[in-house]
């Protein structure tokens, strides 16, 4: 809570003045932006003439909060106004056929287009070909480590997401796999309510 020096400020816009204040006030108008930069002249006792609020040292940090203050808002309009990918493509890279088939059966139900690759070259060549917007990717592939595969993808398009999928996700394992840009991580078994927020959460983060 601040405490301010009550001093009576004379306020002018234009020809004539127009209001007389005390200092609270006079910074809170400041601070909500009702008195912005160039809108008026002040004067107070002790002052030769009138002057801007703006170039007074003992103002300005009150026209400084305002700027935070709108800066803080536009962030938020941003939040609101810039919408989520939405997840349209995916690609499946697990070498457990069945799996492929039951996880791509219930995200085909759900109208996403869904590719399937069984080892990490054949998930690679699905990327460049596909480009998909989230990749479920095995760690344990027959052909390489899963986290090789990681880098490989995010060097080809940073932008696609990349959702883990293991039997083996130990603490060091999701720590490298996030340090490589995994948008999320699954443990295997796993069921379509989590599929489905891993997506959720996916498209939230690009």
């Amino acid at each position: 809570m601040r405490t301010f020096k009550e001093i009576k400020w004379d306020i002018k816009k234009g020809a004539g003045i127009y209001r007389t204040i005390y200092t609270s006030r006079l910074c809170n108008w400041i601070i909500n932006g009702i008195i912005k930069e160039g809108d008026v002249f002040v004067w107070r006792s002790g002052f030769s003439g009138w002057r801007k609020p703006e170039e007074l040292e003992e103002l300005i940090p009150f026209f400084e909060e305002y700027k935070k203050k709108q800066l803080r808002e536009l962030k938020k309009e941003r939040k609101v106004l810039i919408p989520r990918k939405k997840i349209k493509k995916i690609l499946i890279v697990d070498d457990e056929k069945d799996m492929c088939w039951l996880l791509s059966e219930a995200l085909c139900k759900r109208r996403y287009k869904v590719t399937t690759a069984s080892t990490g070259k054949e998930g690679i060549a699905q990327v460049k070909k596909e480009i998909p917007d989230l990749v479920f990717l095995d760690l344990k592939l027959p052909d390489t480590d899963g986290t090789k595969v990681l880098h490989r993808i995010k060097k080809i398009n940073p932008k696609i997401a990349v959702c883990i999928i293991t039997a083996y996700g130990t603490p060091d394992l999701r720590k490298e796999a996030r340090n490589k840009g995994a948008s999320y991580f699954l443990d295997k078994p796993f069921t379509i309510k989590e599929i489905l927020r891993a997506i959720r959460e996916s498209s939230k983060r690009f």
